[in-house]
């Protein structure tokens, strides 16, 4: 029993999204090469400010966990410099947060004082409508077209899958090129 061609297609165009979507997420380092710490003048709220963060993306706090912390607080919390009752402590000294959600993130250090001097950070994931556009000067509407569902109708000619361009690497250029090999050379059209 053989698969047919569109079926095939299909199965590679569904590998090629997953593995795009996991090339989209970003792993930061929270002040970079300064880490997570109360001392070298690092200035968070400037360092959050420079990036772009996503849904999907990955915030690793890298630090000496015999003098810090970092706890996850509410905004009441945050600008309090509250650490009494955090929503998550994370104790490692090279903990990784998953940013599963749109909206401000914040996170303190709960060692006293240490909040205090400047080590807390929001993490502000913004809505994907409020983000630059997509590189290569494609905006997600031109970069995207619908794939039918099994038995459906055949995709327009203006395109067969749905992808976000990426500068993220490699990994994407694998994706759209398997999806374009499902897509044109297996004749799903």
């Amino acid at each position: 029993m053989g698969f047919s061609k569109s079926v095939v297609a299909r199965a590679v165009v569904v590998v090629a999204i997953a593995l795009l979507r996991l090339s989209d997420a970003a792993v930061y380092t929270v002040g970079d090469s300064g880490g997570w710490t109360s001392i070298g003048n690092l200035d968070y709220k400037q360092w959050a400010a420079a990036k772009t963060f996503q849904v999907g993306d990955i915030i690793r706090f890298e630090y000496n966990a015999q003098f810090h912390n970092v706890m996850r607080v509410t905004h009441p919390m945050y600008k309090a410099c509250n650490a009494s009752a955090p929503l998550a402590t994370y104790t490692t000294g090279n903990d990784t947060v998953n940013i599963t959600t749109k909206g401000h993130h914040f996170f303190i250090c709960g060692v006293p004082g240490h909040c205090q001097s400047g080590q807390k950070v929001d993490i502000n994931v913004l809505r994907e409508s409020e983000t630059a556009p997509t590189p290569l000067g494609m905006t997600p509407a031109s970069a995207s077209a619908t794939v039918p569902s099994a038995g459906g109708p055949a995709p327009s000619p203006s395109g067969a899958i749905s992808l976000k361009a990426s500068s993220k690497g490699s990994l994407t250029n694998l994706c759209l090129a398997t999806a374009t090999f499902a897509v044109f050379v297996l004749g799903f059209h």
